[in-house]
């Protein structure tokens, strides 16, 4: 009778996978021991592995550079990384390491940017595409950036009054983009994005407040879609939209080259995960080519802005399981030594799942399960998986400790869950340690930040001693 853990999993999905694989009944995830990292450093316990930062990108730019192969594309293509998913050193420097460019979305980016510039991460022709809603530092910021000469930083135009604002610090001629205020999915609340300029009034806009001024270079034409790059009605629906509008501006002002499609792709959130990167950058590539054609118009370069895409597949935490509570007849709750409110925050706000594995044990027999965080919040928990509404881990066995680690929770986490700061319950920040491979693919690990201490937490509420 299979009753194992790995008989679970083996049955359930399509397993060893590509980063998954075990180690007799230990699991690995990218040929690292998961165990041994726990022995070294405990729990509960935040990691990052480098590399996947870079193989992620380079995938998305062979995907790109196959698909305006085959459709005999004759525009460039540009991989620009969203700092907001993570804006850690440690990922921007493995980032830029693969010849990309960058997206801001506030004024301390500006600052981030300027620091990479500094360090030679990156120079004066990589492109700082400036999004967001623009006030008094972010514009001061951009306004710098430009005035000390960096001509590819373009600020992306998201309401009327921005030009003006920035106009009154640049000096001389600069670049700028516009960006498309996109309709949202019917489920949404409302209707329109609250960023960027209306479909309907871009061409008008152009006409009224650019054309004719010697100062702008209208370069980009912005479309961002909130739920990714998907392959449904709702998004092919927008992008034809958008191609619509690109064509007709395009018509208009012969300096626009650049179409930046924007949203992300996704990223794996279960070990049944499926999605075709290939055949959906074919058919954006496809499609935009197609109606340009039709058009008369030359195709645009392409910018793309993955955040997730770039930095979530490379994250992962482990907790120990503490102990197990009965509460009635069916419901058992494992406590983790952590929270997931604190250190992964997007399971309790917005409901995310992330995969979710046993790390050790896999040749136990299993039991369901609910998780419970530390604190006494009861939206402390995690309830079931991406593709079946259950958790089954290795049973409870107060002798034989259990761990149990979330993947791909790189992108957002740590600013979400306010990396440095206090938490619910004071629940401490976990330790999170970095894994890099060199060049004979040997592992190195090194401590980025231990867990908080108390005279931490105490110095932030003011309690430490004057």
């Amino acid at each position: 009778m299979n009753t194992k853990y790995f008989d679970l999993i083996n049955q359930t999905y399509y397993f060893p996978q590509d980063e998954f694989k075990l180690n007799k009944d230990n699991l690995q995830f990218h040929n690292i021991d998961l165990m041994k990292l726990v022995e070294q450093y405990g729990t509960p316990l935040k990691f990052t592995y480098l590399p996947q930062i870079s193989n992620n990108i380079n995938r998305a730019k062979a995907w790109f550079r196959k698909a305006m192969e085959k459709n005999k594309y004759e525009g460039k293509y540009y991989y620009c990384y969203c700092t907001k998913s993570s804006h850690f050193e440690f990922v921007m420097n493995e980032a830029f390491k693969n010849n990309i460019h960058i997206e801001t979305s506030s004024a301390f980016d500006i600052n981030i940017v300027e620091n990479l510039l500094e360090n030679g991460k990156i120079n004066k022709s990589t492109y700082v595409i400036c999004n967001g809603f623009k006030r008094d530092q972010y514009i001061t910021n951009i306004a710098r950036l430009i005035n000390n000469g960096h001509k590819n930083a373009i600020p992306i135009i998201d309401n009327y009054e921005e030009l003006d604002l920035l106009q009154a610090e640049i000096k001389g001629k600069f670049k700028i983009g516009i960006r498309i205020a996109a309709e949202e999915e019917p489920k949404f609340e409302f209707y329109t994005s609250r960023l960027g300029i209306g479909y309907k009034n871009i061409v008008n806009f152009y006409k009224k407040q650019i054309q004719e001024n010697k100062n702008l270079e209208l370069k980009m034409l912005h479309f961002f879609i909130n739920t990714g790059i998907n392959d449904n009605s709702y998004y092919w629906n927008e992008l034809v939209k958008c191609i619509k509008v690109y064509i007709a501006l395009k018509k208009e002002c012969p300096t626009l080259d650049g179409l930046n499609i924007g949203g992300g792709f996704p990223i794996k959130n279960s070990l049944a995960f499926e999605y075709d990167y290939q055949y959906m950058i074919d058919e954006i590539i496809n499609q935009i080519k197609i109606a340009c054609d039709e058009a008369e118009v030359d195709v645009p370069n392409i910018f793309t802005e993955f955040g997730s895409f770039t930095v979530g597949e490379s994250g992962g935490a482990i907790y120990q399981v503490l102990y197990q509570k009965q509460q009635n007849d069916r419901e058992k709750w494992n406590m983790i030594d952590s929270s997931f409110i604190t250190t992964l925050p997007d399971t309790w706000a917005i409901n995310k799942r992330f995969i979710m594995l046993a790390v050790n044990r896999w040749n136990d027999q299993y039991e369901r399960v609910l998780l419970g965080g530390m604190t006494c919040d009861s939206d402390d928990y995690y309830n079931s998986e991406q593709n079946m509404n259950a958790i089954y881990l290795p049973k409870y066995n107060k002798e034989k400790p259990l761990y149990i680690g979330f993947f791909n929770t790189g992108a957002y986490q740590e600013t979400i869950g306010g990396f440095g700061g206090i938490h619910h319950c004071l629940i401490p920040q976990p330790k999170h340690i970095l894994i890099d491979r060199d060049e004979n693919g040997i592992l190195a690990t090194e401590v980025f930040s231990e867990q908080q201490s108390s005279e931490d937490i105490l110095k932030i509420l003011g309690y430490a001693k004057k």
